[in-house]
């Protein structure tokens, strides 16, 4: 007969190591050793070589016996294996958890996602919108406790109220014992005789839910709105799920936004631009007079105090800015023509213009209006 290996040896332990050590090297060796899992020839008797050792090892009075002694301290052999009891108590304790059943816990509900499309203005200044969305909520019949109104659940009679129904499996290496969720109530421990008829025993439906939704003021482009509480019904108990507001924002005719602040862009001619001019111009808020000076070149940018879009997260807003573009004119009329032929003879080549050239300007703005 082939020499006993050290027990220590086998479990892969130092012969100090602690109660806890040894029990869980046995733990991960027995796992990886068992027939049920390894199938490979020599798998077996490696695994009741660890069985026994960890039964000598685990008990502080024979393991004080194998240290004084050794092999022949604990009066055993592989041939007295059969002998060992149990086996399948040990293996059940370490491992029963490992196919163990997870009962149905409360669960919170889905979050829901809707996207609401803005007007540039309503983006700006804020708004409320009402919004159809279908969600899960809980039945309106039996309030989602899944039987018929005035009737009461009642104990699973195949899990006894536990969610859950254990399997023991008996073999020469052990009894084994299996969790899994009960096929009946689904981990639920109770069970109803009635099920609702509106939802048919699920405790939830389908259906269009009319949500009012305050859209605050300075809101831009993918801005999201979460809404506690209105997604979909949870499951056990669990609390809803939340709605997710995702804003879209139409692009205005004129306007282009630039963080808080509003670009407009001006064409002007050019006795506007060279005279100055007082204009009327568009804003969030109606109309503005804005000044030009004379001498305003193309891409000249005029600011108008406040007329922007509001702070999100304070008070106050951004700006309207005024981008000038001096417009060439492409068509002429006779007398627009003879205007710019005299003003073009007053002002000659790089020179400014003088008080005939001023007098022309003056007849060219008003043809030009």
């Amino acid at each position: 007969m082939a020499p006993k290996k050290d027990y220590y040896e086998l479990l892969g332990v130092p012969r100090d190591a602690s109660q806890d050590d040894i029990k869980k090297a046995f733990r991960k060796l027995a796992f990886q050793y068992h027939p049920d899992h390894n199938h490979h020839d020599g798998a077996s008797d490696r695994f009741k070589e660890i069985n026994e050792a960890y039964q000598v090892l685990s008990d502080a009075q024979k393991r004080a016996h194998y240290d004084h002694f050794g092999h022949m301290g604990t009066g055993r052999g592989f041939e007295g294996f059969d002998d060992f009891f149990g086996l399948g108590d040990i293996f059940d304790a370490f491992f029963s958890g490992a196919t163990e059943a997870r009962r149905r816990a409360p669960h919170p509900g889905a979050d829901l996602h809707y996207q609401v499309e803005l007007t540039f203005e309503e983006a700006a200044f804020g708004t409320e919108k009402r919004i159809d969305i279908l969600r899960t909520a809980y039945c309106s019949r039996c309030q989602g406790k899944c039987g018929e109104p005035g009737t009461t659940q009642m104990k699973c009679p195949t899990c006894g109220g536990m969610g859950e129904v254990r399997r023991v499996h008996q073999s020469v290496f052990g009894r084994f014992v299996n969790r899994a969720v009960c096929d009946r109530c689904h981990g639920d421990g109770a069970v109803t005789s009635h099920p609702c008829t509106q939802c048919q025993g699920t405790g939830r439906e389908k259906g269009v839910h009319t949500v009012k939704v305050t859209i605050p003021a300075g809101v831009s482009e993918r801005f999201q709105i979460r809404l506690r509480g209105e997604g979909d019904a949870g499951t056990m108990g669990g609390n809803p799920g939340n709605l997710y507001i995702n804003i879209a924002v139409r692009k205005h005719a004129f306007f282009v936004r630039e963080g808080n602040n509003v670009i407009y862009e001006l064409p002007v001619n050019f006795a506007q631009a060279a005279l100055g001019d007082e204009v009327e111009v568009p804003t969030l808020e109606g109309k503005a007079r804005l000044n030009i000076v004379p001498g305003t070149q193309t891409d000249t940018v005029l600011s108008l105090k406040g007329k922007g879009i509001p702070f999100l997260d304070r008070q106050g807003k951004g700006d309207q800015l005024v981008k000038i573009r001096v417009v060439t004119p492409d068509k002429l009329d006779d007398e627009q023509r003879k205007l710019f032929l005299e003003l073009a003879r007053s002002l000659g080549k790089g020179k400014s213009p003088d008080q005939s050239g001023k007098k022309i300007m003056d007849r060219l703005k008003k043809g030009l209006k």
